[in-house]
């Protein structure tokens, strides 16, 4: 299919801040996938859970994790994306990774820190919007908390596809569900969200609830709450443009500008 993106979802439990075990669990997971696929979407804080213990886990953008993602990228022939705790001239983030199968690697710092688990007193809030340029499609990075704030994500940019990866809890999934939706509509972009499942070091539970979600909101996967699982999808970028010609509706944003 011209101009289709065919994209993985791993949603998965996480071994409580050991990136060790959770490379090679990850590893297994994305050797297991018998299709080509070319993008392979892992959760947010994918090598350690939620943690603000950052000093435990933290690594350098030349670390194992980095050039684990490179190697699997390059073997698989295809971007991995996910966020880790990544410590950068004496300061912590929260940053997801793009690698790409030539080895690039773009990054986003999570801009929103989630002050209700103090994760303001611990890492870096970013300062800028990614977009990432990927096979012809433009992909707009974003983590967890970001998601409960429409004006950083407003597709100002003309994007394809929103991507968030989070580590969202059980007891406020019906607000995932309900944003990830809206996000799509009012984008009227491809919305893909991967969330984790299983329970943490702190004990919050995580049911997943990843999904997909097309430029009028409706939903592309069947994953199901609570399951480990690999999804794979395909997207459609002549789906874009046929409701963005045919309906107008970005050409009606407001303009604005953030401080």
């Amino acid at each position: 299919m011209e101009n289709a993106l065919k994209i993985a979802l791993i949603q998965t439990d996480l071994a409580w801040e050991n990136p060790e075990q959770n490379r090679i669990n990850l590893s297994q997971k994305i050797d297991s996938i018998n299709e080509s696929v070319d993008l392979v979407i892992l959760p947010e804080m994918f090598t350690s859970g939620f943690t603000m213990n950052a000093e435990a886990v933290a690594e350098q953008m030349s670390g194992n994790t980095v050039e684990w993602m490179r190697q699997l990228s390059s073997k698989n022939q295809c971007a991995i994306t996910g966020s880790l705790v990544i410590k950068d001239k004496n300061h912590y983030f929260n940053r997801m990774l793009f690698v790409h199968p030539n080895g690039q690697v773009d990054s986003y710092d999570k801009r929103h820190t989630f002050t209700l688990a103090g994760e303001h007193k611990v890492y870096e809030a970013g300062t800028s919007n990614t977009i990432v340029d990927y096979k012809n499609w433009k992909i707009k990075l974003q983590v967890c908390y970001d998601l409960r704030f429409p004006v950083w994500s407003r597709n100002v940019e003309n994007y394809d596809l929103l991507l968030y990866v989070a580590n969202w809890p059980k007891v406020r999934i019906d607000a995932w569900d309900t944003l990830l939706k809206a996000r799509a509509i009012e984008n009227m972009s491809y919305c893909v969200g991967v969330n984790r499942v299983g329970y943490d070091g702190n004990k919050h539970e995580y049911s997943g609830h990843s999904a997909v979600y097309d430029v009028l909101g409706n939903r592309l996967d069947h994953i199901s709450e609570n399951q480990d699982t690999i999804e794979i999808v395909t997207l459609n970028k002549s789906i874009i443009e046929t409701y963005r010609t045919k309906l107008g509706f970005l050409k009606d944003r407001d303009t604005f500008s953030l401080e």
